[in-house]
């Protein structure tokens, strides 16, 4: 077995083991709804701001900066290069299967899940959070109704480093929906780290600053969850803002790469464990393994 599958089984060994400390000090965790869990649509307003007016304002959904900053080259050819086994899959052996699903956030709005089951989507990132100020208004609608349908869902977060710590980030993603439990269709929360949309790439963080703020929210969301979490992002802005730092030995890598295949990985990692390549008709992902090794990382 390779270093890269070693050091995945030692990571996945800890977080079990850090989830039976969590549970033995009665850390709060937001746990999975039983099916049928509640899917109630958004509100009309939020702080008197029409729902879809407050979206479009405050939702940066994942991988819409990386797109804007590097491009998107993806194409129909993509979908098929990205859903034939590529690389080391997420144990660190050769791959031989993949899992097809998407991503959602507020500008998806209510989502029809009994559709994107049929087209035999699988799982599903929802957003829940950015920065220590937006909630989508639409998580409960996509995070319970992908789950109703039978799919192992999780809640990811956009990543604000220059607004506030890396550890109230992490708090206020678990109280705000993206906890996990172990009920086998919950997956480890994940961050988002991409383009600061809202000025200097690297958001004025030096790499080792960055690697810090990424730290903190780890050691943060792994204290409070007993799982550790994803970590979304494309390989050059990571290159670039966190340098040589590696998160690989805890943290399965969600790449971010629109083209026919996965490329150059970032510093750290080895292996890719999800793989978003599109973001037509909506943003497609590909699970590096096969359905059980989904199921694995869901189980934690």
């Amino acid at each position: 077995m390779s270093t890269a599958g070693r050091s995945w089984r030692r990571a996945l060994g800890a977080a079990v083991t850090a989830t039976v400390g969590v549970l033995l000090l009665g850390t709060t965790t937001i746990p999975a709804s039983a099916a049928p869990a509640a899917t109630e649509a958004a509100p009309a307003y939020v702080d008197g701001v029409p729902v879809a007016e407050y979206v479009q304002a405050n939702d940066h959904e994942l991988g819409s900066q990386i797109r804007i900053a590097e491009g998107d080259a993806s194409s129909p050819q993509t979908q098929a290069s990205a859903l034939t086994p590529q690389g080391l899959n997420s144990d660190g052996a050769q791959a031989l299967a993949t899992v097809p699903g998407i991503d959602v956030s507020g500008h998806q709005g209510n989502v029809d899940w009994n559709a994107y089951w049929g087209q035999g989507k699988k799982f599903v990132y929802v957003k829940a959070t950015e920065g220590t100020g937006y909630k989508n208004p639409y998580f409960t609608q996509q995070y319970n109704g992908s789950y109703n349908v039978g799919m192992i869902r999780g809640a990811y977060h956009f990543a604000l480093p220059d607004r506030s710590s890396g550890a109230a980030q992490a708090n206020y993603f678990v109280d705000g929906g993206g906890g996990w439990s172990r009920d086998g269709k919950t997956l480890p929360g994940a961050l988002d780290m991409e383009y600061n949309p809202y000025g200097a790439t690297c958001y004025g963080l030096s790499p080792t600053a960055m690697a810090n703020w990424i730290k903190d929210f780890h050691d943060t969301y792994q204290a409070r969850t007993g799982r550790w979490p994803t970590i979304y992002t494309s390989t050059s802005w990571w290159n670039q803002c966190v340098g040589g730092h590696n998160f690989g030995a805890t943290v399965p890598l969600w790449i971010a790469r629109y083209s026919g295949s996965v490329g150059a990985l970032p510093n750290g990692w080895g292996f890719h464990t999800i793989w978003q390549y599109s973001s037509s008709p909506i943003d497609q992902n590909s699970f590096n393994g096969a359905f059980d090794r989904l199921q694995a990382l869901a189980n934690g």
